[in-house]
């Protein structure tokens, strides 16, 4: 497997500092690991993902819980789209899981098709590196996925006709449905429907993660009336923690109580504008909840565009080089960092 520069060395100081974390607080758990100490990758070990009731198992059947980084979206951050950057979040940040972020909008993927090519990248890294990685159809401004639903079609057909035999790949078709017509019943259930018979035509099992209404928060509204007919579908839930507490995780709580499976997807330190602070205590609490309900997530977001919720400061890694020092880090990216390397103990 080829190597990120610099992963040897970086390896062993997490390592070393997971070590310490078990004999203090027991929190060594090896669902929590990019490479083991035997030098197993979490794709080696957790080989092709499977979902039963509200759990994501590995393939011998066991709970696990990934957790790791999204891109930016990939229009401004597809520098970090690389082999060399994700390698770094794997060895010194434990990441176990990398999404690439498409935007439809924005000078994004609807107006500039090459930007494809930052999504391949992400997911040929991947596969290299032994990490899983989430495909991600980033539907954010024009938030009513049927309006480009043929495009998502012909983007997942082919998505999953290269790399459906691969078991690092994950499928999110639908970012962030929004919008007062935009409801699960009529338009995001049999948008789901279609672009699931799409990818299983071609990938019988990997994961496929569906978005929910409302920024992908109305997660108890799906519970109601769920996909059926076929296996490993999983629901996304976002949420920021400056933004968002206790009513948005009760209806979490009422998804898992209806036997909805959830991945978050992304969620950030900051409120949902991306800025104003980072809310360190509001984060470790949501932490709570999905340690306790063995729901994975993702971070947001790679960028230097000098927002709370990025892991870089303005203009850090201009370059895409990633092997950052402390200096380049964020508030964001500091905390979130010693999250993953489990260095900050969840409750």
């Amino acid at each position: 497997m080829k190597k990120a520069i610099g992963s040897h060395l970086a390896r062993s100081a997490v390592y070393a500092l997971l070590a310490i974390c078990a004999l203090v607080t027991g929190c060594y758990q090896d669902t929590r690991l990019s490479v083991d100490k035997n030098g197993k990758t979490v794709v080696e070990r957790y080989g092709r993902l499977q979902v039963k009731g509200t759990q994501l198992l590995n393939e011998a059947g066991k709970p696990v819980q990934l957790r790791g980084i999204s891109s930016f979206a990939l229009q401004y951050g597809a520098k970090y789209a690389n082999e060399t950057v994700i390698g770094w979040l794997r060895d010194d940040w434990n990441i176990q899981v990398w999404r690439a972020a498409l935007e439809l909008l924005d000078g994004g993927y609807i107006i500039r098709p090459a930007l494809k090519t930052a999504v391949i990248d992400s997911v040929d890294a991947a596969i290299k590196l032994g990490i899983y990685v989430i495909v991600d159809w980033h539907v954010h401004q024009d938030a009513n996925p049927q309006r480009y639903e043929a495009q998502a079609a012909e983007f997942f057909d082919e998505m999953s006709k290269t790399y459906g035999e691969y078991p690092n790949v994950i499928y999110e078709i639908c970012n962030e449905p929004n919008g007062d017509d935009v409801t699960w019943d009529e338009v995001v259930k049999p948008y789901a429907e279609h672009i699931i018979s799409v990818i299983r035509a071609n990938d019988p099992d990997n994961i496929i993660i569906v978005g929910t209404p409302r920024w992908s928060q109305m997660v108890d509204v799906a519970s109601a009336n769920p996909i059926t007919g076929y296996s490993n579908i999983m629901y996304t839930l976002h949420f920021y923690a400056g933004s968002h507490g206790e009513s948005l995780r009760e209806q979490a709580r009422t998804a898992i109580k209806n036997g909805l499976p959830l991945f978050v997807t992304e969620c950030g330190t900051s409120k949902a504008s991306g800025g104003e602070g980072v809310y360190e205590a509001e984060f470790l609490e949501w932490a709570s909840l999905l340690q306790e309900n063995n729901i994975s997530w993702v971070n947001w977001s790679l960028t230097n565009k000098g927002e709370d919720s990025g892991i870089l400061i303005l203009n850090a890694d201009r370059e895409g080089k990633g092997h950052w020092t402390e200096n380049q880090l964020s508030q964001s990216g500091k905390f979130i960092r010693s999250i993953l390397r489990n260095e900050t103990k969840i409750k």
